[in-house]
């Protein structure tokens, strides 16, 4: 397994966006907490969640190939440099078009808060304070409403990701915003 260090240097060679970079911080925060609350390996969850879209910008896949470009190219380069076949079936089964099943708790945990994390940030960056600290679940429920909110990210899936782990929606939401609270910094977020 490679350490964050090494996930950090990889993520970075891979990603030249501040907004992609930000996004899988968040990401590694999320599955960092829930691998906590679920006593699971919170170094290995982290860099998951750490590396789950660093090939996004290089190999965007927008025809949605289950077996090239995202998350295909980076995942085969992971199994390269040794990442356990967990890890990377987690990396691979984020992406729904790629047909890989989600079986451990750890490929189904990346993928309930992947695209959670994206829509909560879009719900921080239109509040006054910036801050996941007054961030309600209800107010987040009212934007999953408007379509021509934060459009790019699944409803689909935000809806489906706490039925795959078995938590309650406003649980998990709740859950997913007081993991990122203690990283907004890093997001450049709470400056309001």
């Amino acid at each position: 397994m490679m350490t964050r260090d090494e996930a950090l240097d990889l993520m970075h060679e891979y990603t030249p966006s501040d907004a992609l970079r930000k996004h899988m911080y968040a990401v590694e925060a999320a599955m960092r907490a829930y691998a906590r609350k679920f006593g699971e390996d919170e170094e290995k969850w982290g860099i998951v969640g750490l590396l789950h879209d660093f090939d996004y910008e290089r190999y965007p896949n927008d025809a949605r190939s289950p077996t090239e470009e995202h998350p295909s190219f980076g995942v085969n380069l992971l199994r390269e440099r040794g990442m356990p076949d967990d890890t990377c079936d987690a990396i691979m089964g984020h992406a729904s078009y790629t047909g890989v099943q989600r079986e451990s708790l750890m490929a189904k945990t990346l993928f309930s808060v992947d695209e959670l994390c994206g829509f909560l940030t879009a719900c921080v960056l239109v509040r006054p304070s910036k801050s996941f600290g007054d961030l309600k679940v209800k107010s987040v429920k009212k934007k999953l409403k408007d379509k021509a909110f934060a459009r790019a990210v699944s409803r689909e899936e935000v809806r489906q990701g706490p039925d795959e782990i078995r938590v309650p929606f406003d649980e998990h939401v709740q859950f997913v915003i007081d993991s990122l609270h203690p990283v907004e910094k890093e997001l450049g977020l709470g400056t309001g």
